[in-house]
């Protein structure tokens, strides 16, 4: 029963539609109607032209967008490069100077040795001459102490001179007594040795230096020697 009654009501509602339409049609009239259909098409076609203009378009803004994040990290990673360089770059300049400092303090000190060895030529050569000049006038002296005091000069090893007196022991006048003189660094006079040792040496050897009269030190040391022979 229930079933019979459901079918009636959709035969009802079929048919109820069918005069809407009719009615429908009869008021718009058929013309517009396929007016409003070809306008829902072109809506259709031009929403779709749309939409996938829109879409191209987004498509492209996603790819400048990764374009750009790509040229982004392009550029900090050029930074990144451009900051490392610039440190090396800083460093090589630091190294650079350094190595140009310790360049400077070198000529500098290597100039300095130069004077000062200069200093230390003009030294020994200043030193060199006041010897040989001294060893000049004892050559000239040779001959005048050889025959007033009896006195024997000769040059020995490391330029020393060795002077050998005689005719001081009455006893035994070829007995020797000698000593040995040389000139030091500092350019004065310096016995290294007498025979027999003589307990004044030190003080004639003062005296001599201060004086610098050496034909009386020669003369001093012989008289030293004559009083020791009387002993």
């Amino acid at each position: 029963m229930s079933q019979m009654k459901t079918e009636d009501e959709l035969i009802l509602f079929e048919k109820e539609i069918k005069e809407f339409w009719t009615k429908f049609k009869s008021i718009c009239g058929s013309e517009h109607i396929n007016q409003t259909l070809g306008l829902r098409e072109s809506c259709k076609e031009s929403i779709k032209a749309l939409s996938e203009k829109w879409s191209k378009k987004l498509k492209e803004g996603d790819l400048m967008i990764d374009k750009i994040l790509e040229y982004r990290n392009e550029i900090l990673q050029q930074n990144i490069s451009i900051e490392e360089k610039q440190k090396d770059l800083t460093e090589m300049n630091s190294k650079i100077k350094h190595e140009e400092e310790q360049k400077r303090d070198f000529i500098d000190r290597i100039q300095e040795l130069k004077e000062e060895l200069t200093r230390k030529k003009e030294i020994i050569s200043a030193k060199n001459k006041a010897t040989k000049e001294r060893l000049e006038r004892l050559s000239k002296s040779k001959e005048l102490f050889e025959e007033r005091l009896g006195l024997e000069i000769r040059r020995i090893y490391d330029e020393q001179l060795q002077f050998i007196f005689r005719c001081i022991d009455h006893k035994d006048p070829d007995k020797p007594y000698t000593f040995t003189l040389s000139i030091n660094e500092q350019g004065d006079y310096e016995v290294t040795s007498s025979s027999p040792p003589l307990d004044c040496i030190a003080e004639l050897q003062l005296k001599v230096r201060e004086t610098n009269n050496f034909a009386a030190f020669v003369a001093n040391i012989r008289k030293a020697f004559t009083a020791l022979s009387y002993k």
